[in-house]
């Protein structure tokens, strides 16, 4: 059981996304941190900073529920599209022993693919 992102397109053998549950919840904790941001210290994950304290293209990637939810528009889509391809070109910098890092660059490349299929298309990225 997982959460699935991709393209909503109408495409049935599109680009996709996918996560199990605890491997969404890593990928945004990494990628929150590559903002600066520790998830455990904002509202809906532990703590109690709100997000409107926070200024990253992420958020609605970051504050999105761990099971399907709202999808994310074209323009949030065209938004966090360029940064997430320079977080990945700083991952693919860093220490490459570290494992988890090496499927969070994976992840991060399938859900580029995504993206851009998005941003092209016009339309919006859905979670199932």
């Amino acid at each position: 059981m997982g959460l699935c992102l991709f393209p909503a397109d109408g495409e049935v053998d599109g680009p996709e996304a996918c996560f199990s549950y605890g491997g969404f919840a890593q990928f945004r904790r990494r990628l929150a941190l590559a903002e600066k941001i520790r998830l455990e210290e904002m509202q809906g994950f532990g703590g109690d900073r709100p997000w409107a304290d926070t200024v990253t293209v992420f958020e609605p990637l970051l504050n999105h529920p761990d099971d399907h939810g709202r999808s994310l528009t074209p323009e949030e889509c065209r938004a966090i599209l360029p940064r997430l391809e320079a977080v990945l070109s700083e991952w693919l910098e860093e220490e490459p022993q570290d494992p988890e890092l090496g499927e969070h660059i994976a992840e991060a490349r399938d859900l580029i693919a995504v993206l851009r299929v998005c941003v092209t298309k016009d339309v919006e990225l859905s979670f199932l």
